[in-house]
Order: C-alpha cells, then structure tokens, then sequence
C-alpha cells in the first residue's frame, strides 16, 4: 500500500515576510515496504529547494494503515512552513489538530520530524548528531535478536539447544550482545515448570556464550501480576543479564516500581511508552534502570533527547526500542552517538534476506558497534524500486499465539 501524497497548503496564518534564506516544505508523503512482521513506514518531506528532502520512518506493527493515513491527516498542518523550525513544526502538528495524539497519531509525527532533521543537516552540511550535541563517545554498541531478527526465530525458540545455536550464530556474525524472548506466555501467577525452563534455558546460553557476551531477557509484559513476574526474574538472575525488559505490562507503574526496588538484575521498560509525559511518572517511581524511548514512536529525535535528559537527572540509563527498518536504524545511531546515559542500541538488520537493499545508508558494524557516520544529514537515501517490489501487504499475525492451554487470551 502507498498511502496518498499531501501537496495542499498549509492552514491560513498570520503572513510575514519571508527570511532571505527561505525554506519551504511542499510535500509530505509514505511509502511502504513489507518486511513480513512489519510493513516499513518511510516518511518523505520535499522542500521547494530543488533536491533538498529529508527521510523519517513512522513503522508501527500491524498500525500501518492507521499511521500512514495519520501523515496524510497531519501534512497540511505544516506544508509551508520553513522545515529547519522544527520544534515549531512538531508544536503545530500536536497542538493544532486539537485531539492529543496517541500512539498511531505520534508515530505519524515521530516520522516526519525525523525527515526534518534529515533536511536542517543537508541544509548546514553536517551529521544529524552534530545538531543534536555532538558526539559523546566513538562507537554504539548494539545487540540484535536470535535469527538476526527473524520473527519466527525471535518468538519461536522454545528450547535451550535451539536458543543456545541461534545465539552462537548471532555472535559468529561480530555481535557482542543478544537478546532472547524466552518467558512462557504468563497469567496472574508462575507455573512452576514454566520457570524451571527459563532457568534451564538461561543457564546453558550463558555457559555457551561465556561471561563476556551481553544477555537481555524480553518478557514482552507478558506476567500480569509482580506476582508472577518476581520469579522468572530470579530464575534469569544466575545469567546475569544486562537486563529483563518489560517485565509487567507498560501501564503497571506501581508494579514496575515494585519490581524495580527488589529485582536482582537491572529492569528496562519504556518501548509502549509515548513521549516525556508518559515516562515522567516512570522515572519519578524509580520504576526502572533503563529508560527504552522508541524514536519512531515518542515523537521523534527532539522528544527522545528530553526524555534522555529526564532519564540522566534520575540515575537511569537509556537502551532504545528499535525492531523496526532501516531508517529508524540510522536515526537512532545518530541519536546515542550524542546521547551521554546511552548504554546499548537494539537493531534487526537481518529482519529479512535483503533489509540492506531498501536503503543506502551509513551503518557499518565493527565488533559489535556501530561507527560514526560523517555525511550530511541522516546520510540515507531509499531505494524505490525495492520498496516498489515489495507492497503493503498485511502483517504476520503472531500474537495470536497469546492464548493459554484453557483459551485465557494473554499479552503478547
């Protein structure tokens, strides 16, 4: 599917004269490319500079229709604005539409401003991450899932002689970090057979990668109680993990608080969570250790580096959420390039057999981290002809799978 381009004017406005060195943005438009879990949401803002546009990504799971019909409703809010006033533009598309945006609507407005940052770097001829401070460090490690994000090895690797291969792939590929999805499908309490498995599990992943390869443990929310959670929690603690991720569902503040204060490992959280607002609270309980802001979804680069600065005043580190395609990817390199409480970037470069085809790009790992990139901008360009060759198309249906043995449907 390619949602419908938006070229109409903007809303009528005070008139002023224009700067000298005006800027206009002209259009604003998707495209979208099946990556069989997700359809790839790419975000483009031209300008009436011949050959200056900028590149986003607003990719939402099994939400594509939503968020891209989303950037439709929101692009004439702000065609005719000047796309380096990018603050300015992010205020008008989520105060001036009246209704507050969830998370369909701010990922529609996560994707474009990425673009507009993609645009002020070609314009002043720098990297996205001079903008956003400059560097703090000189590479971004980053860790990947089992099957190099393969979703039916992610979510499908059910016992410890399949977790234990598909991690050593992992590593032979330069990785230096994975990490698993291996916590039963859970309700109100822990079977106790259920936590002897993680424990299992855990125990001969960890003898096989040795002690220097960083683990993190995905519990997908999937506990609904502390209850249920505290014991798969101390049943992953032997491996000592980086981190368990989301160990009760998003929304439980008070149980990740509780979590937080006895867990033996450091608890991450923050992937559903949806721009500074949301995490506030988080970050107030100390209910977590590391912050997990999704740039294509809390409201784009500006939004990630308030929560960031947020983050840091409470002690807590950040790991961003980034499942999705290649553009999200790029962003958020820039992104912990400049970012001092980053601590480890995810990734899913081999989502699919030819995810480096869709986009030219500058990631290049070495030892498992990403280098710094010099080119202007986000230094991207999209392929078209491969994102032609692989349309919308609806999404693999995996939660489905959330249900008990008695039909009890559970989180994901």
């Amino acid at each position: 599917m390619n949602a419908p381009t938006t070229s109409q004017p903007g809303i009528a406005r005070v008139a002023r004269p224009p700067p000298s060195d005006s800027l206009r943005i002209t259009r604003i438009s998707t495209s979208v490319c099946n990556a069989e879990m997700r359809n790839w949401i790419f975000v483009r803002v031209e300008t009436d500079r011949p050959g200056l546009y900028g590149w986003g990504e607003a990719t939402l799971e099994w939400k594509t229709r939503g968020v891209s019909g989303a950037v439709d409703d929101l692009a004439p809010l702000i065609v005719g604005e000047d796309p380096r006033d990018i603050e300015q533009c992010v205020r008008i598309l989520t105060k001036h539409g009246f209704w507050r945006l969830g998370v369909v609507g701010m990922s529609a407005v996560s994707g474009i401003e990425i673009a507009l940052w993609d645009i002020l770097g070609k314009d002043l001829g720098v990297p996205v991450w001079r903008l956003l401070g400059g560097r703090t460090r000189e590479r971004v490690k980053v860790y990947t899932h089992l099957g190099l994000g393969d979703m039916r090895h992610v979510y499908e690797t059910e016992t410890a002689e399949s977790l234990v291969e598909r991690a050593l792939a992992v590593i032979d590929k330069g990785y230096r970090a994975v990490k698993v999805v291996c916590i039963p499908y859970t309700h109100y309490h822990a079977v106790n057979r259920g936590v002897d498995a993680v424990a299992g599990m855990l125990a001969q992943l960890r003898k096989a990668v040795g002690p220097d390869i960083d683990i993190m443990i995905d519990f997908h929310g999937r506990p609904a109680s502390v209850a249920a959670a505290m014991p798969f929690i101390e049943a992953c603690a032997p491996a000592r993990p980086l981190f368990v991720e989301e160990p009760v569902p998003p929304e439980d503040i008070a149980g990740h608080a509780a979590i937080a204060a006895r867990s033996p490992v450091p608890i991450a959280t923050g992937e559903r969570l949806v721009g500074r607002r949301e995490f506030e609270p988080m970050l107030r309980a100390r209910a977590m250790h590391i912050a997990q802001p999704d740039i294509c979804h809390t409201g784009g680069l500006a939004e990630a580096r308030k929560i960031a600065a947020m983050a840091e005043t409470a002690g807590v580190g950040i790991a961003p959420h980034n499942p999705l395609g290649p553009i999200a990817g790029v962003a958020a390199l820039h992104f912990d390039i400049a970012t001092p409480n980053f601590v480890i970037q995810e990734e899913m470069s081999g989502a699919v057999p030819w995810y480096g085809e869709v986009v030219q790009g500058p990631i290049r790992l070495v030892e498992g981290c990403w280098q710094i990139p010099q080119a202007p901008g986000l230094g991207v360009e999209v392929d078209q002809a491969v994102v032609a060759r692989h349309p919308f198309a609806q999404e693999v249906l995996h939660a489905r799978h959330a249900v008990l043995d008695d039909g009890t449907v559970v989180d994901w």
